[in-house]
């Protein structure tokens, strides 16, 4: 039998048919995928082949070749990672300027991971009721900088329903795995576009301003207007994967570009003369936070964090 997986809780897997019926699947213990180092063999988003078993359970025995998927480091192995989703048209990163706020550096990780994976990304800024003059101020500014570097963005309140149907509209008809930071109202944002989905809502922790997990699992819903959503687990670090230190520079948009000009091809865009990059960040044509995000990304390729 064939299906789609639609649920992941770590240990077992929710697989639906074409039919709309659904098994709750293992996989054999000698599965895993050749080449990849991942936690998680299969994905949320991955089609796969299964066959029932007498008592009623499933066990999964392939999984159809992807067309793309898009990872995090694992948070207790370096040399592995996670699936996040697999078979997917867009990525949605939900940030907050505040309550809690969201660093540069992990929009930038993202966003280098999405390009690195060629999954299209966009940004939700969220909880824009909340914020104040100055604080609207700063999320215009970051809404010039990522949309001046091709990202949609889209400015809401989940919680007050301010511009959901515009992004209703943009994510009609596709397959988008939704991430963030916990706290960012992502749960919250998922009920709003896909009602029947119920995802779990928690409060914001007093302490430093941080949210807390309410989401432990991967989850796929169907929008009403037709697409899919993918929930994942709320995340507080973000750790690029597989990139070779001189690769970086291809995923920052704006580095890339800028890299042509350099006196020398293989420019790491830190010391050398005629860099075209550096000269740009002084002249403000590159922005120095996403010049600092990109040489955080070196910092860790040269300890050898991810490998």
């Amino acid at each position: 039998m064939k299906g789609l997986v639609v649920k992941n809780t770590g240990s077992w897997y929710q697989v639906k048919t074409d039919e709309g019926e659904l098994f709750e699947c293992k996989i054999k213990g000698n599965f895993r995928l050749k080449e990849i180092r991942s936690t998680n063999p299969i994905a949320v988003g991955d089609n796969v082949e299964f066959e029932k078993n007498v008592d009623g359970t499933a066990m999964i025995h392939a999984i159809n070749d992807r067309r793309n998927y898009i990872v995090r480091r694992s948070s207790n192995l370096s040399k592995q990672f996670q699936i996040l989703a697999a078979n997917l048209d867009l990525v949605a990163l939900l940030v907050t300027v505040n309550y809690p706020e969201t660093s540069l550096v992990f929009i930038d990780r993202f966003l280098a991971t999405a390009e690195a994976y060629r999954v299209p990304a966009c940004i939700v800024f969220n909880k824009i009721d909340r914020y104040s003059a100055e604080e609207m101020e700063y999320l215009d500014g970051l809404v010039n900088l990522y949309t001046s570097l091709g990202y949609p963005t889209y400015n809401v309140s989940a919680k007050q329903s301010i511009n959901i149907n515009d992004l209703m509209t943009f994510l009609k008809g596709k397959t988008t795995l939704f991430s963030g930071n916990s706290g960012v109202g992502k749960s919250t944002l998922i009920n709003a576009i896909a009602p029947l989905s119920l995802a779990k809502t928690g409060e914001i922790s007093s302490y430093h301003n941080k949210g807390m997990h309410t989401t432990t699992f991967s989850e796929m819903f169907e929008l009403i207007a037709g697409g899919h959503i993918i929930d994942t687990p709320g995340i507080k670090g973000f750790g690029t994967i597989d990139m070779e230190k001189a690769e970086i520079g291809h995923y920052f948009k704006e580095i890339f570009a800028m890299s042509s000009k350099c006196k020398f091809a293989n420019c790491t865009h830190v010391h050398e003369p005629g860099c075209a990059v550096i000269e740009a960040v002084s002249n403000h044509q590159i922005s120095s936070s996403r010049y600092q995000s990109y040489m955080s990304v070196l910092k860790d390729c040269d300890e050898g964090k991810y490998r």
